[in-house]
Parts: structure tokens; C-alpha cells; sequence
């Protein structure tokens, strides 16, 4: 490996980080081994796709527009959530 060449990531680390890529929210390092794994890895493309088309479709979706026990539902489901480490 050169020093030009992004050290390998794995699929499992690719699919944790594919948030914070589309969000800009990476370092260039990382982004840049994630574009190096995501030339090779043909499924990882796959799931970045269904990703960037999920986070589009909920997009398009008011508040205004679900019904009340899916507002409820889904307050219900997130209430006291934490995420890992914070």
C-alpha cells in the first residue's frame, strides 16, 4: 500500500459510517477509504443506493400527512432513546 492508497474498511464498518458520509459529517480520510471500499464493493453501492432513496422518500413525507397512532407509534418507539456513546 502506498501512502495514497486509503487503508481497507470493511463492509460492516462502510455500513455504519454511510450516515455520516452523505452528510458531509466524515473526515476526509475516512471518506475517502469509504469511496476507495464503495469502488470495489458492489453490494455496499447497493445499500448506499437504498439509503439516498430512503432518505429522499422520508423526505417527501409531512407530519401533517400520518395518521395520529403512526405519530404516537413512532414518538413511543423514540422516547428516552440514546445513542451508543452519547
Amino acid at each position: 500500500m502506498t501512502a495514497n492508497t486509503p487503508a481497507h474498511i470493511p463492509c460492516n464498518a462502510v455500513v455504519e459510517l454511510l450516515t455520516e458520509y452523505l452528510e458531509g459529517a466524515l473526515d476526509q480520510e475516512t471518506a475517502d477509504r469509504i469511496e476507495a471500499h464503495l469502488a470495489l464493493c458492489p453490494p455496499c453501492v447497493v445499500f448506499l443506493d437504498q439509503l439516498r432513496d430512503t432518505v429522499r422518500n422520508l423526505g417527501q413525507l409531512s407530519v401533517d400527512n400520518l395518521p395520529e397512532s403512526t405519530v404516537d407509534a413512532l414518538e413511543d418507539a423514540f422516547r428516552g432513546f440514546h445513542p451508543a456513546g452519547g
